[in-house]
């Protein structure tokens, strides 16, 4: 008996769905074939319609194109300003998300659904705006071309020979709440574009030589057309499902075809292909394995497989279904998938097997109420072939094949073990007790070892009731005939409890081989999403796979050149040349394909949204494995999450290369500008001292003048390029001069090499004379206090304070570079001590922006740390520290 109940689960997730959809607004779509159709127009009839009901109506964007018809429809309409965004220096026209959701019309008007916004809008995609409305409980209507979905994308690029760049992913279309197809036949589409209604006469002249052809016309017809369909079959399913709607509804032929193990499967498979060519239908061919089909000859289950492969080769989806009665199974299966008509084989049992057990054809007549059952005749006189050894089930593996008459002996044996119990048992209980003994053995037979062993139990658990306690006892003979009616009851009450068990048990294994599997994708996806690597990739798909399918597992992973290299240790068995054969062609291989079937591997692409990522291959322990559907399309599905892993790393990578492309573009240009500028000023200054100099008026007292002012302008571009030479030496690696010295000789250097810089400055030294002895380059340290120092002079005004001081904690010691100036900029504590990095974008002050640069470097190959921060009420204070470390031991002095 079949439970009708509503599931608990399905119906709170419908209630939570229900409450979701009541607080968020409804999609309306206007689809069309192409531009000109009338999907503005429609839309805006529509809106008119609904404002003239009393609906607020607010026009978000529409597009009108010139044309006088529509733009007739918006007299009468609120129109929303729109936002201006300036982008590369022009100021462009954009929808304003914010003014619609202040406003909360009822009903706001999208066109051009596919619109890719300006760089800077808050969304990329006018689709990602349209979400954000329908969030706020704002119902949207707009317009979409077919050519815009991203799952038709390449097959319109194919067609009409141009690609579209500005693509709605699938799911936000199937999500809509209404899809309103607008359609017009493609001569008065082409008569609307020669009268000038849908584009300028010599932008037309153009379209319909290129784009709008009839055959384009008429293809994209098409594909509106089927799209728009399979929206309504989805919806229809939907609907039924949740309805609970049982009965097919024959809105569409679908055809479903049962291959069996029997002879004649190819013939039925050929015979349901021409029915569902005649009809126009699709079709599916299904295998459903039973207890009674778990374990069958090897010749039979290869018979099974081709029959599919067959059936998926002439264009058929395939499945492997598994249940306990094949007519129950293959009616819910077709019902789930509102299959119209079933095809099965005729039955060619004998008379007396049909009458002992029902054939599939008449469970079928007598169940299939609104399926049309078709049943194709086959020749009776094929040979079935050699019984040979018997295999595992399609589904599953219980470890059992080859060895079912294990079971039966165990089950002999565990009612001889019953009735030795029983024996023990009959002093102190009634015989109606001791039945119950012989049940339970036969409940826990069936739960073990399946149908046939459990049959086998009732029966002798019956016998050994009658012969070992019934009286007379050691005898079949009856004494009682009321005995006569406990056996039969007995009898069936252990044949009804077996086959219960047995079914429990063959459903139990497949919902626990299900559950599997799901959890096997769960996690690879899992642990796909977290790796960071290609090489955590495919470490993780190795992992995974070669427990999951019982295969070794391969994959090649393509170069620069998209040439394969095998990413994993390969055997000989791995062939390099086809696994590139199936990277060019995005088409599998090897063992179970069309292709080099012979091959002892399989060989499947990794194929992700943008192009392959490479190539799996599978060698597995048993060949039967890589046939099965199930298989395939697991083996499928692994291969793209697999393959998407693949593509999001790349792309991580090709972000990160051009973060570093743009900050070298950066730097280059930094350089130009110091080339360009801050070289080309003294040397421009230099030029023109130098002209001064050689004019024959010039008094001796301002020769000497310009000749310090030439040597002040080379001293500043000796310094500037010094800057950029060692800024590239400190990049390339310098080896580090250290030596153990005081601090305080260093110190003196530096403020005597810039004593020109500081002339105008009061500045201060303060170092403890307790300072310990440190280990440092001498002339690199030299070199940062006096590019601390120079920097100090040149952004205060003359006659600041300038402090050196140093203090240490014991484990480091800290110099400090402070002034009394204006302090710097904000937030630039960090970024002073980028290179090219001035104190503000807008400074006179000459220099490039690499003395702070080289200074942190500097510091970082010594171990120590630079900062730089603002003092109160004004002011700046850089500073670094060095490791004190552990001076080495003096040596004794000689006696």
């Amino acid at each position: 008996m079949t439970d009708n109940r509503p599931d608990p689960d399905a119906l709170l997730d419908e209630l939570k769905r229900e409450e979701a959809q009541a607080c968020r607004g409804r999609l309306k779509i206007f689809f069309g074939a192409c531009a000109g159709v009338g999907k503005t127009f429609a839309m805006l009839a529509a809106a008119r319609v609904k404002q003239q009901e009393g609906a607020t109506v607010l026009v978000g964007v529409v597009e009108t194109h010139g044309r006088k018809e529509t733009e007739a429809q918006l007299s009468g309409l609120e129109v929303l300003p729109p936002r201006r965004i300036e982008y590369k220096g022009r100021s462009l026209a954009e929808f304003d998300l914010d003014a619609a959701l202040a406003r909360q019309p009822q009903i706001i008007l999208m066109d051009e659904f596919a619109h890719s916004n300006v760089p800077g809008s808050r969304h990329p995609k006018r689709w990602q705006d349209v979400e954000e409305l329908l969030a706020a409980g704002i119902d949207v209507y707009t317009t979409l071309n077919v050519q815009h979905l991203e799952s038709l994308n390449d097959v319109v690029g194919q067609i009409t020979g141009i690609i579209v760049r500005e693509t709605l992913p699938d799911h936000v279309f199937d999500r809509a709440d209404e899809v309103s197809l607008v359609d017009l036949p493609p001569d008065e589409l082409l008569s609307r574009l020669a009268a000038g209604k849908v584009y300028l006469p010599h932008q037309a002249e153009r379209a319909v030589k290129n784009f709008f052809r009839k055959g384009n016309l008429l293809a994209l017809r098409e594909l509106a057309l089927r799209r728009t369909a399979d929206r309504v079959d989805a919806q229809m399913r939907a609907y039924r499902a949740d309805q609970s709607i049982n009965p097919v509804w024959h809105a569409r032929e679908r055809l479903l075809v049962c291959v069996g193990p029997g002879p004649g499967t190819e013939k039925l498979i050929r015979s349901a292909k021409r029915l569902a060519a005649s009809l126009d239908a699709d079709w599916i061919a299904v295998y459903v394995e039973t207890p009674q089909l778990q374990r069958l000859p090897e010749a039979r289950r290869n018979r099974i497989l081709k029959g599919l492969k067959l059936a998926q080769e002439l264009g058929a989806e395939t499945s492997v279904l598994g249940g306990s009665t094949l007519a129950a199974t293959l009616l819910a299966y077709a019902r789930t998938r509102n299959v119209s008509k079933l095809v099965v084989g005729k039955s060619n049992r004998s008379r007396v097997a049909r009458w002992l057990r029902p054939s599939l054809v008449s469970e079928l007549s007598r169940q299939s109420r609104d399926v049309d059952v078709y049943v194709v005749a086959h020749d009776h006189d094929e040979a079935e072939g050699p019984r040979g050894k018997e295999v595992d089930s399609l589904l599953f593996s219980d470890g059992e094949a080859g060895k079912p008459q294990r079971g039966y002996f165990a089950a002999a044996a565990i009612c001889f073990a019953t009735t030795a119990v029983n024996h023990l048992l009959v002093p102190h209980f009634a015989l109606s007790n001791v039945i119950m003994v012989h049940l339970l053995a036969v409940v826990l037979i069936a739960t073990r070892y399946g149908r046939g062993p459990g049959v086998l139990a009732s029966f002798l658990s019956v016998a050994a009731f009658d012969f070992f306690f019934v009286p007379p006892q050691l005898s079949f003979a009856v004494s009682d005939t009321q005995y006569l009616l406990t056996f039969v009851v007995m009898l069936a009450v252990a044949l009804i409890i077996s086959q219960l068990t047995a079914r429990f048990r063959f459903e139990a294994t497949i919902a626990t081989y299900r559950e599997r599997r799901t959890r096997a994708l769960y996690d690879l996806g899992r642990e796909l999403a977290g790796a960071l690597t290609a090489s955590q990739i495919i470490e993780t798909a190795v992992g995974r796979l070669e427990p999951l399918f019982g295969a070794k597992v391969m994959l090649f992973i393509p170069n620069s050149e998209d040439q394969l290299r095998a990413a994993t240790a390969c055997g000989s068995e791995a062939d390099t040349g086809v696994a590139q054969w199936v990277f060019d062609n995005l088409q599998p291989a090897g063992l179970g394909t069309n292709t080099l079937p012979s091959n002892a591997a399989l060989y499947v692409p990794l194929k992700a949204p943008m192009r392959a990522r490479g190539v799996i291959a599978l060698l597995p322990d048993e060949t039967i494995q890589a046939f099965l559907p199930e298989q395939q399309r697991l083996l499928e599905t692994c291969a793209a999450q697999i393959a998407l892993a693949l593509e999001r790393v790349h792309y991580v990578e090709v972000a990160q290369d051009a973060i570093v492309a743009m900050e070298s573009e950066r730097l280059r240009n930094s350089v130009l500008s110091v080339v360009s500028h801050d070289l080309r000023t003294p040397l421009t200054t230099m030029l023109g001292l130098a002209n001064m100099l050689t004019s024959p008026n010039l008094p001796a007292a301002q020769q000497q003048d310009v000749a310090r002012s030439i040597q002040d302008e080379a001293i500043r571009m000796n310094k500037l390029v010094t800057n950029l030479l060692d800024m590239a030496r400190l990049q390339s690696g310098v080896k580090l001069n250290k030596e153990w010295q005081m601090l305080d000789e260093v110190a003196g250097s530096a403020v005597r090499s810039c004593g020109r810089s500081l002339a105008r400055h009061q500045l201060t030294v303060s170092l403890p004379p307790d300072l310990p002895v440190l280990e440092y380059d001498a002339v690199l340290i030299e070199r940062v206090l006096a590019n601390l120092l120079e920097n100090a002079a040149k952004y205060t005004p003359p006659g600041s304070h300038i402090t050196l001081s140093a203090s240490c904690d014991g484990q480091r010691v800290a110099v400090s570079v402070s002034d009394d100036g204006p302090g710097l900029p904000a937030h630039m504590e960090h970024r002073a001590f980028d290179k090219f990095s001035r104190g503000a974008p807008e400074s006179t002050t000459p220099g490039v922006g690499l003395g702070l640069a080289i200074c942190r470097a500097i510091i970082e190959n010594h171990g120590g740390d630079i900062e730089a921060g603002n003092l109160a009420p004004h002011g700046a204070r850089f500073t670094f520290t060095l490791p004190c470390g552990t001076p080495p031991a003096l040596p004794p002095e000689e006696a």
